[in-house]
């Protein structure tokens, strides 16, 4: 609860398919609480119970935290109320984990388990400092690799959700890819630092602002961009129309661009919105937890496939979940189900739609040209 008027935040996957949710505050009061909103793309809810002067915890500042510093997490893990652990900060600015589409994930390992999840991660100073949201686990249990949605993007996202019901986020308009050694020797970098353009969308404020494909995006506002995530979550947590000075590495030269920041659009295609599954495609087995989507040539680019890759690309993979037990992760190439071949969406279907809810799969992806097999077992 970071109000004295009743907000909170929590983890959409906690509350999504809640029909009532309660809050029970440590000294035993007991609450109703309303969905405000919510946002997928973060795994952050907020919800709101009536009260004053309610009790609450201060906004740690994620950005100024170091890896070493103690972490303190408290949660219900198991049903077991008010459970704190401690450990430190492992790592900041995780992405690319397959846990949620903006990824900028605090690392640690304080103990957490399932029913932390929506639970706080603070400092020894007590400031929430991050949203525990989940566990990387092959046996389901705390196995020292816990992430939490980091403080800053949660207060953004929070503040958008109270003031507008929704999510406003900001667009560049750019598609980038990571960088590697012998790509940032090529483009005249002395590490493999920043985020590289391979397209500019015509009429978008990076093409206004002068951005060209073959850039290396270094910073923006003076911030360092750390690789292609980092720069994502930044562009997206900074406010519609604002003015933005961006770094640029352009035949081996730096160079700065001025671009005004426009709203990410409605009908953008992204790899992580995938299947918009309407009834005939909610799936009852283990496939319910997955989104997936048809390899497209921007897809290939981004995730450095050969050309000719079939298979279905993994949009989503739901916290918890039995795929994600099993290490699916997003960005996998689906190539065959239990020993079928996929090779567009109507194969997917075809196969998926005959399991039954209790049956075990067998799948065989390309994890970024590395095939193997994954069980995933029914929840």
């Amino acid at each position: 609860m970071v109000s004295s008027d009743g907000y909170i935040a929590t983890n959409n996957h906690v509350v999504e398919k809640a029909e009532q949710i309660k809050v029970l505050l440590s000294d035993k009061r007991e609450f109703k609480a309303k969905m405000i909103g919510a946002d997928p793309k973060t795994d952050i809810a907020v919800i709101k119970i009536d009260g004053d002067n309610l009790p609450t915890i201060a906004w740690g500042d994620s950005d100024k935290l170091q890896v070493g510093e103690f972490a303190i997490a408290v949660g219900n893990p198991f049903g077991l109320n008010q459970t704190v652990t401690m450990g430190i900060i492992s790592a900041v600015g995780r992405a690319n984990v397959g846990i949620a589409e903006y990824e900028d994930f605090i690392q640690t390992d304080a103990a957490i388990n399932p029913g932390n999840s929506g639970g706080a991660l603070v400092n020894i100073r007590g400031e929430v400092i991050g949203i525990n949201a989940a566990i990387f686990s092959q046996s389901g249990g705390y196995q020292g690799i816990g992430f939490a949605v980091p403080s800053n993007m949660v207060k953004a996202v929070m503040d958008s959700l109270i003031k507008s019901g929704k999510v406003i986020r900001g667009w560049l308009g750019v598609s980038i890819q990571q960088l590697n050694a012998e790509l940032a020797s090529q483009f005249g970098l002395k590490e493999a630092r920043g985020a590289l353009v391979n397209d500019v969308v015509k009429g978008s404020p990076a093409e206004k602002g002068g951005v060209q494909r073959g850039d290396v995006i270094i910073s923006v506002n003076g911030k360092t961009i750390e690789d292609a995530a980092h720069l994502r979550n930044t562009i997206a947590q900074t406010p519609v129309g604002t003015k933005v000075k961006i770094k640029v590495i352009r035949d081996k030269k730096e160079k700065e661009i001025d671009v005004t920041i426009g709203e990410l659009p409605k009908d953008i295609v992204k790899l992580n919105k995938g299947i918009e599954r309407d009834e005939g495609d909610s799936y009852k087995n283990v496939f319910t937890s997955i989104k997936v989507e048809n390899i497209t040539p921007d897809i290939t680019r981004q995730l450095e496939l050969p050309s000719n890759t079939k298979g279905m690309i993994v949009a989503y993979v739901e916290p918890g979940s039995a795929a994600a037990d099993a290490g699916l992760r997003r960005g996998d190439v689906i190539q065959e189900i239990n020993k079928k071949r996929i090779n567009n969406s109507a194969d997917y279907k075809a196969v998926v739609s005959k399991i039954k809810k209790d049956d075990a799969v067998l799948l065989l992806i390309n994890r970024r040209g590395n095939t193997l097999y994954l069980t995933i077992t029914s929840e």
